[in-house]
Formats: structure tokens, sequence, C-alpha cells
């Protein structure tokens, strides 16, 4: 028998992703386009979301997706981005903030002050302005879902990932108070913490012989995670099956960090 459900239906919402041109960003605008969302596709190379909309395109049928190049550090970059949204598709329903940097590896004794400064404003001030850009066709609505990406490593301290890791908790933070402050206007705020995920971006932590040991070791499902695992949490929260879900970071780990 078929299970007739209308909870995942995203159906003429639109969904505006940043850092979605390919792994998880890419995986979760596919799957926000598979439940029937129009997404636009951002990150900084223009020819690289383009081709991740021919991808989407290509499974969900023309002009489900739409490409814009965007760097978050720059608010009038941002600000066109979400004026090019509206024109091309209108108000905005859904928002997915996985754009994010991490300049420097090592101690934070060590982090020069430009990389710290990159890190904290790629990956908490770009999310509170784009937040505070998209909100107002929310809230005209009187409903909608934005999505942070922020990552387990909020969850404790690192000798290489330090300022990282503290960016990806104010990421958590920023999240709740956001929560907070549009919960009255019925907007869901969330944050979305990876574990360990085989992308490009996370290359130097996954691809070696250890990193595979320990997963298949002491990762609880004896995996690292693939960007198609993220398109679930996304949709998810995007859709009417979490209408009371909110200022929430929920780990897609595999296990790692179910005792935090």
């Amino acid at each position: 028998m078929s299970v007739a459900t209308e909870l995942f239906d995203l159906t003429d919402r639109v969904a505006l992703l940043t850092g979605a041109s390919k792994g998880m960003g890419l995986s979760m605008a596919e799957g926000l386009a598979e439940h029937g969302a129009k997404v636009v596709v951002s990150s900084r190379k223009l020819d690289q979301c383009e081709a991740a909309v021919e991808q989407i395109n290509e499974k969900c049928g023309d002009e489900r997706a739409i490409a814009v190049a965007c760097n978050i550090g720059y608010k009038d970059q941002l600000e066109n981005l979400v004026e090019t949204t509206r024109s091309r598709f209108g108000p905005i329903d859904i928002l997915v903030s996985n754009a994010g940097v991490n300049p420097f590896y090592g101690r934070m004794s060590e982090i020069p002050d430009s990389a710290f400064d990159k890190t904290m404003n790629s990956n908490v001030r770009s999310n509170h302005w784009l937040a505070h850009m998209v909100a107002p066709d929310m809230v005209a609505k009187g409903q909608g879902s934005m999505m942070i990406t922020a990552s387990t490593g909020a969850f404790s301290g690192s000798l290489t990932l330090g300022t990282y890791n503290i960016s990806k908790l104010a990421d958590i933070a920023l999240v709740r108070n956001l929560a907070m402050e549009y919960g009255p206007d019925g907007i869901r705020v969330n944050a979305i913490c990876p574990g360990l995920i085989k992308t490009d971006f996370a290359r130097a932590l996954w691809d070696n012989p250890e990193a595979k040991r320990n997963a298949e070791t002491n990762t609880p499902l004896r995996r690292l995670g693939e960007s198609d695992d993220l398109k679930g949490i996304a949709v998810f929260l995007a859709s009417d099956a979490s209408t009371y879900v909110t200022g929430q970071a929920i780990a897609v780990c595999g296990g790692t960090h179910m005792w935090r």
C-alpha cells in the first residue's frame, strides 16, 4: 500500500541556500527541490553553482533551481542574493545558511588576526546579516524556516580547529536568539550540526587511514558521514513535519555526539 502525506511537501516554497554548489549544501538543495521547492543555489563561484543547478534541474525539472554567485563575507553581495531570489522566485520561505570557512588549522595561540576575523565574520556575522534580510518575507507570511549549518565541533575544544569551533558554537547561540525573536512571528530557526562528513571542505580530517579506522571503530553507525545524509534533516526542518521544532542544535553525526 502507498502512504499519502503532505508533511514533507514543499511545492512552490522558495528556498535560498548558501554554500550549495557542492557537498552538503548541494545535497540539501537537491533534497528540497526533490520535495517541490524552488531552490536558489549560491556560492562564490558561478560556474560551480551553474553545474549544481544543471544537476538539480535534470532530476527535478527545468527552472526548479537557479544559480547566483555570492561571497558571504560581503553584505552587498548577500543583499543582491536576496533581491535576486525575490525577483526570480518570489518571497523566501526557507533559508539554509550552509556556507562557511576555515582558513587556519592549528593552535589558537598561533592564528593570525586576519584568519580569526575571517572565520568569525564569514561563519557568524554573515548568518546574522542573511537571517535578518530574509525575515521580513517570513514575517509577512506568518511562517518560515531558517537553518544554519554549525558543527559537532561546537561541543568541544580542539588543538587544531579552535577558532572554527568557537564560530560554530556562536552559530548555535545565534540560532537560539533568532528563534526567540522570530518565534512569535511563526518563524522556526534551527542549527544543523554535522559530524565528520566526506566533503572536500573536511578532506584533511577524513582522507587518511587513521580517520577511516576511527570512524569504523568508534562511530556507533561505523562509518563516515556522506553529503546525502544531510538531505533528510533539511527537508524535515523546511517542511510542516517540524512545525513545533525551533531553537535546536541537531547533530547529524552517526551517534558520536549523542551524549553532549
